[in-house]
């Protein structure tokens, strides 16, 4: 396959303060993008663009930048750290040939580290391992390293060595920075290291190393390169990024290790778009990863999720928070392209060959009401809301007109203030929000079919039996067909196979219905009276049909957490850990410290952290991440009221679909 060796698309990944946005500002800067770097803390980074950004000092959303390093073009997509914006992570991932993962000298490997290994893994994408802040008061680059092999992979392989870490007086060096017949003992000893490590991949190399013949450091090089580009190795690098220590040599691993992009040009045109933004003059934004084939300004492109031709206005590269309108994106690269109204982030552009699938890694565990200061200003909260959904849809904004109620999906509480923050920001409204609750799901508790026979009142034929299944737990919705085309035509199939999913946003108790296999057995449609809607009429009334007959389990969400507490304290945790239902392995003392991991509900532990606090003077630490959903009982959960008019009030619910429900 053609590649493209004069660039890459890399990415920043870690958990919150591990120090991403500092890296990204020195990066421009050693590239002569920038004359000094910017600050997180003082609100002046590039890629911290947004008010909200900037006092709080997180970075709320991806932001792209471009620039060369010796004669190479980078495309840098800054990923957030805070769990809460962990969707912005996941839609950067796919567009993305290699990430650089930092990790705190200090903190070591910490919750989300390994959350976003478990992606980059799951997504099979090459990475280099940064261990930032080496010159902080509790640096622990061995102790570190220990964490990074024992957690995260045990192919993580240095290749550099640090001496007076701790202090302003550091120093870095690298085995493939080093002249010839310069070598320390240390840095001998870091090729040592590497020669066995990479004798355990290469048979080439093991023979050598097992008859103690000399490997020279460029060979060296060129198989550890092979390894990092398969996802065989990680290689460490280690910096102070406040301080501008190990930028050139991490920018220099950059282009050495990870691997440039596969293209072809000649190709049909196959991208993703990956990011939606709204420019006052520009309007909707598209970015946009291009895998093959050309797009220039004035192309109509189309769109494969939404089945439309969009025209392109204009294309533009991102250098510094300026845009550069190149008039061409090329295989290979990523630009934003203006001019598209109907695109949403996920969207596939041309055809689908050559686009890596997503991967999930963010899941709204909560939903909050949102209230304008006025209530004259719900059209344009909507308006405004319904824009911050384009931009992430996890957010699944939905507006009850009749009951004027406006809800969203959350992640988390700092997610609010961002929210809050940006609505005041851009649109000058001011909005509160009600008080989380927790999104249960739903999932069949047996096998059922369903049917429907929707024949009457006439003009419509439209006729189904589904066979419903319950799904492994995490499965999703799984549908299939086995009707032949001669009883329900292809389009009318499809019609089915778009609705099934919508008709499954409320089950019996309200919630989304999870963890399924749906399968058309069976239908017929009639060449005089099958009205080109009927199916899509008839899918809900068939598939809330089913659900009755299988009757529905309560699922709620569950994390994993870990506790730290002082020793003192540990028997309030483990009663507190009994009380809210929470599975847990047996606590570790050491130090005085009292640790305890395991999996809690969402529902019983959401205002823990404040507990937390109070029963350990402060010095109590809790950190979570996803796990799953679980069954939980009925009275231990809870319902929510069904949206719109019920299918399975059929009368009432045709009436509603045909325009004709009257008050």
């Amino acid at each position: 396959m053609p590649v493209d060796n004069s660039l890459r698309n890399i990415g920043i990944v870690a958990h919150v303060d591990a120090g991403k946005t500092t890296i990204t500002e020195y990066m421009l800067y050693y590239s002569g993008m920038i004359r000094s770097p910017g600050s997180v803390d003082k609100g002046t980074a590039r890629t911290d663009w947004l008010d909200v950004e900037r006092m709080r000092g997180i970075s709320v959303r991806a932001a792209s930048t471009s620039f060369s390093w010796k004669g190479v073009n980078i495309n840098l997509i800054d990923t957030p750290g805070h769990v809460d914006f962990s969707s912005e992570v996941e839609r950067s991932l796919r567009v993305l040939d290699g990430v650089i993962l930092v990790v705190s000298a200090v903190e070591g490997v910490q919750a989300q580290t390994e959350v976003l290994w478990k992606a980059l893994r799951q997504m099979n994408i090459p990475a280099l391992i940064f261990v930032n802040k080496i010159d902080r008061t509790g640096s622990d680059v061995k102790r570190v390293l220990e964490e990074i092999r024992s957690v995260l992979s045990p192919d993580a392989i240095p290749i550099q060595c640090v001496s007076g870490e701790g202090t302003e007086s550091l120093s870095i060096s690298g085995l493939f920075d080093c002249e010839p017949g310069t070598a320390t003992n240390v840095i001998l000893e870091l090729k040592e290291n590497l020669t066995e490590f990479i004798a355990g991949h290469d048979d080439c190399i093991l023979e050598k190393y097992v008859q103690g013949v000399p490997v020279d450091i460029p060979e060296l090089g060129r198989q550890l390169i092979s390894l990092v580009r398969e996802g065989r190795a990680y290689p460490v690098l280690y910096g102070a990024a406040a301080r501008g220590k190990g930028i050139p040599e991490l920018l220099d691993a950059v282009v050495q290790f990870l691997p440039p992009p596969v293209c072809d040009a000649d190709k049909p045109v196959s991208g993703v778009v990956f990011k939606i933004e709204h420019d006052k003059t520009m309007g909707r934004i598209a970015h946009v990863r291009l895998y093959s084939g050309v797009i220039k300004n004035r192309d109509s492109i189309y769109n494969v999720a939404q089945d439309t031709e969009e025209k392109v206005t204009q294309i533009r590269k991102v250098y510094d928070r300026k845009y550069e309108d190149t008039g061409i994106l090329k295989a290979g690269d990523i630009a934003a392209v203006c001019g598209f109204t109907k695109t949403r982030i996920g969207d596939i552009l041309g055809c689908a060959d050559g686009v890596p699938p997503g991967y999930r890694m963010a899941v709204p565990l909560l939903k909050v009401q949102a209230f304008p200061k006025d209530d004259s200003q719900y059209p344009q909260l909507v308006n405004a809301m319904s824009e911050l959904s384009d931009e992430d849809p996890l957010l699944e904004m939905q507006w009850i007109k009749e009951e004027r109620e406006l809800h969203v999906n959350i992640m988390g509480t700092i997610q609010l203030e961002v929210l809050t923050s940006l609505l005041k920001s851009r649109y000058n409204l001011d909005v509160t929000f009600g008080k989380p609750s927790v999104i249960y799901k739903e999932t069949p508790s047996r096998t059922a079919e369903g049917f429907v026979s929707y024949t009457m009142p006439k003009p419509c034929w439209a006729v189904l039996r589904f066979l419903i299944e319950p799904g492994e737990r995490g499965s999703g919705l799984k549908y299939s067909s086995v009707v032949r085309d001669e009883d329900i035509p292809k389009r009318y199939q499809n019609q089915v196979e778009k609705t099934v999913p919508e008709a499954l946003k409320q089950g019996l108790y309200g919630w989304e219905v999870t963890d399924l296999k749906v399968t058309l057995i069976a239908g017929e449609y009639h060449v005089m009276h099958t009205h080109p809607l009927d199916f899509i009429v008839a899918t809900p009334m068939g598939i809330m049909d089913g659900l009755t007959n299988a009757g529905t389990t309560l699922l709620e969400p569950i994390l994993n957490f870990r506790i730290s507490v002082p020793e003192e304290a540990g028997r309030k945790v483990m009663g507190d850990m009994v009380l809210m239902r929470a599975d847990f392995d047996s606590p570790v003392i050491s130090n005085g410290t009292f640790t305890v991991e395991g999996t809690v509900p969402l529902a019983t532990s959401l205002d823990y952290p404040v507990r937390l606090g109070s029963i350990s003077a402060g010095r109590g630490i809790m950190t979570t991440s996803f796990y799953g959903y679980r069954e939980c009982p009925l009275e231990l959960g809870a319902t929510t009221p069904r949206r719109g008019i019920d299918p399975r009030d059929r009368s009432k619910y045709i009436l509603s679909v045909r325009k004709a429900l009257h008050d």
